[in-house]
């Protein structure tokens, strides 16, 4: 799908176009989603650019994803996509800057570009140009990072209250270990595909604050580079500390359970030792010899009986006595 964002007075009108329909000549963004070859072709006859493919908008390397090519300055950057759900995710998002104009392609919908295009669509600059969309749109892909984060450290404390005091009040005293260990997998996966996009974002900063100058940008967006520059690094901070907890919380909670599994074993433990001693006194009776004088007492069987409940008990009460229970 191909839509370009065209100056309407104080906003930035969407309007979708068809692969065969010339878009105006004062569009600023062309968004292209999941385009066919119509599209990047179209794209690429009025705008005088080649379109990456989606190959090679998944190259790693930093040369294949930050590059300048006939006065076009190609950024691919990884963007989160679908982080409130339960199965988040990554996608490469390719920003292109040609003669004042954005060109993005992604082949997913992350938040950003709705809340982007809907806050432009309300008002805008008056002399907005593709350098201000694409601000406004790595603006948002920062804030919609730090609110994610924000989330994970909220429930990563909730996680860490249940595993350390889960009889306070208020505890989730339902909540199985497998659940816990699975939250914990959860987030560490979301915390670490974050901390991936804001490396991204940094590096894709990092060459736009170098080209600003050859591109002539004025003070102010230069001033916003920077201040987003700091803030992506002060997030990658941040997403390396809820990482060290995940994986504190989860060398705790494993060891949580060892600790739960050595208590079922002690008591197995214990009650074989309890009973090792009146196991011994029904063995001996139970031999049958003809010659065994306690055969013919009249309370041998009870005396046996209270002979082993005695035998089982003191191993327990020294076990107590002992605080090894």
């Amino acid at each position: 799908m191909l839509s370009v964002y065209v100056p309407r007075g104080a906003s930035l009108e969407r309007v979708p176009i068809t692969s065969d329909a010339a878009a105006a000549e004062n569009a600023v963004w062309f968004d292209l989603v999941n385009p066919n070859l119509e599209e990047d072709k179209a794209v690429e006859r009025q705008v005088g650019i080649s379109i990456p493919t989606r190959e090679e908008m998944q190259e790693i390397e930093v040369t294949s994803r930050l590059y300048s090519e006939n006065g076009a300055r190609y950024m691919t950057a990884t963007l989160m996509c679908q982080s409130d759900t339960v199965t988040p995710k990554t996608t490469p998002v390719t920003f292109i800057l040609s003669d004042h104009r954005l060109i993005t392609v992604r082949y997913d919908d992350p938040r950003p570009f709705m809340i982007v295009g809907n806050k432009l669509a309300r008002i805008c600059p008056p002399a907005v140009t593709g350098e201000g969309v694409l601000i406004d749109l790595l603006d948002a892909v920062i804030d919609r990072a730090a609110d994610i984060l924000e989330r994970i450290g909220s429930e990563v404390d909730q996680i860490s209250h249940d595993i350390f005091e889960p009889e306070a009040e208020g505890a989730d005293r339902t909540r199985s270990y497998n659940e816990i260990l699975k939250a914990i997998g959860k987030k560490g996966d979301l915390a670490s595909k974050v901390r991936e996009s804001l490396v991204s974002i940094g590096r894709l900063l990092l060459y736009l604050a170098n080209e600003a100058e050859s591109m002539r940008w004025a003070k102010e967006p230069r001033a916003q580079l920077r201040g987003m520059q700091r803030d992506v690094h002060s997030l990658s901070d941040h997403a390396a500390y809820l990482s060290n907890k995940i994986q504190f919380l989860l060398d705790a909670m494993l060891g949580v359970v060892t600790i739960e599994q050595n208590n079922v074993i002690k008591i197995f433990s214990v009650a074989a030792v309890a009973l090792m001693p009146p196991t011994l006194i029904a063995s001996i009776y139970g031999m049958n010899f003809k010659h065994m004088p306690e055969l013919d007492w009249w309370l041998g069987y009870p005396l046996a009986i209270v002979l082993m409940l005695f035998a089982a008990a003191l191993p327990y009460f020294f076990f107590k006595w002992k605080k090894w229970l």
